[in-house]
């Protein structure tokens, strides 16, 4: 195992390590949540061991699909071994249904399936209480990215979109929307970070309720059981 350095950033739901390896990084997974931009925080227990299964399980899916990314094996049950990426200093969000801030901005109704899906670019990191949309001439003029960057994100996104919304409606889950980021390797553009239910809204396909950080925010209860059902549903391993 890769000797960890220091840390090098801190998020709501990990921690990513330097290792004595400079391509390498750790990635750790933590029960602590987050909600409203750290207004709200709690722990949900077993969170971190379940995340990251279901990462490992995803990139895996991806990678098997011919999306290249960050992830490289699970080290641990609260532990991944990724490349250490130069992160892009926006997110992408991904949106088959409207829910969230989407329907606080459009007034469209939550639920509302969309004739295709829509793809919002928001900067990460940033001190005021929502992620700030931008578009691509804003990502220009900040040089957060090439056209040819941005395009070849663009695509990679929705290829995302097709790939885990057919994945998971075989196992009776909706993907509602997710956010992803990406990031520079060796002149790749990979995809990093996480995907899991603190960074998606998965709903059950038959009764519509929500398997994921929603729980959390919205005080519904049950939320370490939604996150052991979308692990159980993926493995059919329970946590």
């Amino acid at each position: 195992m890769p000797e960890i350095r220091e840390l090098l950033r801190e998020g709501k739901g990990k921690r990513v390590y330097a290792t004595d390896d400079p391509e390498l990084a750790i990635v750790y997974y933590k029960d602590e949540a987050m909600a409203y931009h750290g207004l709200k925080r709690g722990r949900i227990l077993g969170k971190g061991e379940i995340n990251n299964a279901i990462c490992q399980h995803l990139f895996t899916l991806l990678s098997e699909q011919g999306v290249e990314n960050h992830f490289v094996r699970q080290l641990d049950p609260r532990q991944s071994l990724v490349l250490r990426c130069d992160m892009m200093a926006f997110a992408v969000k991904v949106r088959n249904r409207v829910a969230g801030g989407m329907h606080t901005r459009t007034g469209l109704p939550i639920g509302m399936k969309l004739d295709r899906p829509v793809l919002e670019f928001v900067l990460k990191d940033s001190e005021m209480d929502v992620d700030p949309l931008v578009n691509h001439t804003h990502l220009l003029a900040m040089k957060a990215a090439t056209m040819e960057e941005i395009e070849e994100i663009r695509f990679l996104s929705r290829k995302i979109n097709d790939i885990l919304s057919a994945y998971m409606s075989e196992i009776d889950i909706e993907l509602i929307d997710f956010r992803i980021e990406f990031g520079r390797y060796k002149g790749k553009i990979l995809l990093a970070d996480e995907l899991s239910p603190d960074k998606a809204r998965f709903w059950d396909s038959k009764t519509h309720e929500p398997l994921d950080i929603d729980r959390f925010r919205r005080d519904l209860g049950g939320v370490t059981e939604a996150y052991q059902e979308v692990l159980h549903r993926m493995m059919g391993t329970t946590y």
